[in-house]
């Protein structure tokens, strides 16, 4: 079955004119016209009644029109989303992220410039972000301290600094300035697990100063953490991205070496080029 061939007589079908139907598809009438002849001549069907006046549909035609409708109007379906996805009218974005407080602003803005935009976030660890990214379950992703990799690309978004975070009591807290690292020598912690990178940074600054917290409870999230310096459990340690807004406890940057981490945005390098990839790559580099 030949497709320029029914293409051409849907137009036609379509717009009751020869003329017409070249001027919607973009070529010549006589073209028309004999793709039109060849598809009655191959079929031995009559499709077309021509007369003065218009061109008027026989029986057969009339139940081919309606299936030619049907399938080119799916065609053109098609094209018009793939074109407004093109233009980020429309289209669906999977973020994955190590975190929200990082990825929460990116969002606001994707969503004020792309309001036709449907995006599914996925939070996890750091090493659950990039196996997201790298086995494709994500198409973007927010990570800290990824090292380069082959087939990955990395952009940097921010940076940020280990903080304490204390009992809104705690007489550390009243104090304005930085709390160098060596404060917390033997210092009762409550800390997330060894793998979270908040986590295997505060230990890798601690091993090089010397320093030994005491650390008595390892929580899997920082929500959990919070929650422990506020039952005065003990000293925990966050991101000064992600500092709670909780009256209950209050932050205070940790001073020393090693403590800053690096925050990036990522894709697999074969897809950067992806309109909405690209598009949340541009709102990192504009924040």
């Amino acid at each position: 079955m030949n497709l320029f061939q029914l293409r051409a007589f849907d137009a036609v079908a379509r717009e009751g004119s020869f003329t017409r139907a070249a001027a919607r598809l973009f070529i010549s009438q006589p073209a028309v016209t004999g793709h039109v002849k060849a598809l009655e001549e191959h079929y031995q069907i009559t499709l077309l009644r021509r007369t003065a006046r218009r061109v008027e549909l026989t029986e057969e035609g009339t139940r081919l029109a309606a299936i030619t409708r049907a399938m080119f109007g799916l065609a053109e379906e098609a094209q018009a989303m793939l074109e407004a996805n093109r233009q980020l009218l429309t289209g669906r974005l999977e973020v994955a992220a190590d975190g929200p407080h990082r990825v929460m602003p990116m969002l606001a803005l994707l969503r004020e410039r792309y309001p036709g935009i449907t995006v599914n976030l996925r939070l996890g660890n750091a090493q659950e972000t990039l196996a997201a990214l790298l086995s494709e379950h994500a198409d973007v992703a927010v990570l800290t301290e990824i090292e380069p990799r082959k087939g990955l690309y990395l952009q940097n978004l921010c940076e940020s600094r280990l903080c304490a975070l204390l009992p809104a009591g705690h007489a550390w807290a009243q104090v304005g300035s930085d709390l160098p690292l060596a404060e917390l020598h033997q210092q009762i912690m409550v800390l997330r697990e060894p793998s979270s990178t908040t986590r295997r940074t505060f230990d890798k600054a601690c091993n090089a100063a010397g320093v030994q917290p005491r650390v008595q409870l390892e929580l899997d999230s920082r929500e959990a953490v919070t929650e422990a310096v506020a039952s005065e459990l003990g000293i925990g340690v966050v991101s000064s991205t992600e500092v709670a807004n909780d009256p209950r406890v209050v932050a205070r940057p940790l001073s020393g070496q090693g403590l800053l981490n690096q925050h990036m945005v990522g894709c697999l390098e074969r897809r950067r080029e992806l309109r909405l990839n690209q598009a949340f790559l541009g709102l990192a580099a504009s924040l």
